[in-house]
């Protein structure tokens, strides 16, 4: 079998993307023929090679699954569970072990979020050369106006980048859609923030090509072959 590196390897097993998996192998979580090892590139054959992840013997790669989600708030994009805290993967119940989120959704943001345990996949999806942008309805309790507008198209600062939507556009009365190619933490309350406006409900509608339709709040099915091709053909905004 030919080898790879230990961060592909990990991540086409189903332990996490591979941006994460490098960051397990960092910690030395990772164990190869008994010896820990913290490089991402070093070179493994699963026909030879035992390997475990916090003392778990890990196998080769297993069926690769694709879900969608409907996320509710309430929940958190987290394989470790903080205290007594619900998370994304508590709303599964079928699917092989080592399931995961492709990017995250914060507590209190709901809509369309993926799921799988193909690290390969994942990595794609939120690789910057994909060139995939994320569409949100974001409701307010105020009526959204052309400042508004105005500010928030110029941007906001999100930790150490200036991040700009790539459009902006009153829906309703108190509701906007906003369209990002970022992937920044809270960026959208951040945007919004700025522009003076409190968000009330925020709620992922898009990703790419893909569109969260009529999936009912809190439940989830697989991905069909033509969605997964739909995420990387961009929706013209």
């Amino acid at each position: 079998m030919t080898s790879k590196r230990l961060s592909k390897a990990l991540a086409a097993a189903g332990i996490a993307s591979r941006r994460a998996c490098e960051e397990i192998i960092f910690a030395g979580r990772v164990r190869v023929n008994g010896e820990v090892i913290k490089i991402p590139q070093t070179l493994v054959d699963w026909s030879k090679d035992e390997i475990k992840v916090d003392e778990v013997a890990v196998h080769e790669e297993q069926k690769k699954v694709y879900f969608i989600l409907n996320k509710p708030p309430g929940y958190i994009c987290s394989n470790a569970r903080p205290g007594k805290k619900r998370i994304v993967l508590d709303l599964f119940n079928e699917g092989p072990a080592g399931l995961f989120t492709i990017g995250r959704l914060d507590k209190d943001t709901e809509g369309l979020l993926l799921v799988t345990n193909d690290g390969g996949f994942a990595h794609k999806v939120i690789h910057p050369s994909s060139n995939i942008t994320k569409e949100y309805l974001v409701k307010t309790p105020v009526e959204v106006t052309l400042e508004h507008l105005e500010t928030l198209s110029q941007g906001a600062r999100v930790d150490d980048k200036w991040v700009r939507p790539v459009s902006v556009s009153k829906v309703r009365r108190g509701t906007f859609r906003i369209i990002l190619k970022e992937g920044r933490k809270h960026e959208v309350r951040i945007l919004a923030e700025r522009a003076g406006l409190k968000v009330t409900e925020l709620r992922r509608i898009r990703i790419g090509g893909l569109l969260l339709g009529t999936l009912p709040l809190g439940e989830y099915r697989p991905l069909t072959e033509k969605e997964k091709e739909m995420l990387f053909k961009e929706k013209k905004c």
